[in-house]
């Protein structure tokens, strides 16, 4: 079992926690409502089956790539499942997806900016990128680096959280350009459900007045191409005739 998949493990139990839940329910719901306004013919979710990010998506052909220790949590039967050993090899050929998704994926990897590498390559230009991470100048945040030192985590132990400014100058290394940046999740990081829930006012007054303290964040970016020039459906056509990829469990069957 690699590095990644114990950071994941780690990961999926949390999740299973008060405070898990309520940041998953928290992602299920903005990924959601971007992905069903994001076009083309293939979309691609690594990792963190937990949450179904492509669940609107309007896409005909959506991919799941976990590892081969991910938690199994049953996909609808409109998703074929791609596992592999590392998400820094894909086996998805250059250039063919429109839509990548990485939840939670690069704070648990030994090599983040392979996987971005990675990533790149299989998108189409003009592809969309859409990452979600937990944000290091919150509460959250400030609650995980005090909890280093006397070795009591609220969080998973594993993650070494990214900046969104540190991410979005990697990204730029790419020729990625960065959109929309989205922030949530404003309760004090709590365990007990009720008190997660008393703090629900606390969800108002930050994203009015404090916008960049959410527990968590979800940042879009664009693949740019410098020199290319989008003609039309012609140019479109040909490169979905490239996308191939060889799953090893589909879940259809």
């Amino acid at each position: 079992m690699d590095a990644l998949e114990t950071h994941i493990i780690d990961l999926d139990a949390w999740l299973s926690l008060p405070a898990g839940q309520y940041i998953k329910d928290w992602e299920q719901a903005a990924l959601s409502r971007l992905v069903v306004d994001i076009f083309g013919f293939h979309a691609l979710q690594i990792g963190m089956p937990q949450i179904d990010a492509l669940s609107a998506s309007r896409m005909p052909h959506r991919w799941q790539s976990v590892g081969p220790h991910a938690p199994r949590i049953a996909s609808p039967a409109t998703r074929a499942i791609a596992v592999v050993h590392d998400f820094t090899e894909l086996p998805f050929d250059s250039q063919c997806m429109d839509l990548v998704i990485l939840p939670h994926v690069l704070e648990f990897a030994e090599e983040p900016h392979q996987i971005l590498r990675e990533v790149e390559r299989i998108l189409i230009p003009e592809g969309r990128l859409l990452i979600t991470g937990f944000n290091r100048a919150s509460s959250w945040g400030v609650r995980q680096a005090l909890g280093r030192l006397r070795d009591s985590y609220f969080l998973p132990k594993e993650g070494e959280f990214i900046s969104p400014a540190r991410l979005k100058d990697w990204l730029k290394l790419l020729s990625m350009e960065v959109g929309s940046l989205e922030y949530g999740c404003y309760a004090l990081p709590l365990r007990s459900e009720k008190w997660l829930q008393r703090n629900a006012m606390l969800e108002k007054i930050g994203k009015r007045w404090c916008p960049f303290v959410g527990a968590v964040y979800m940042m879009q970016a664009v693949k740019r191409v410098r020199g290319m020039h989008l003609i039309g459906p012609a140019w479109k056509n040909k490169k979905r005739a490239r996308v191939q990829a060889v799953p090893v469990a589909n879940s259809k069957k």
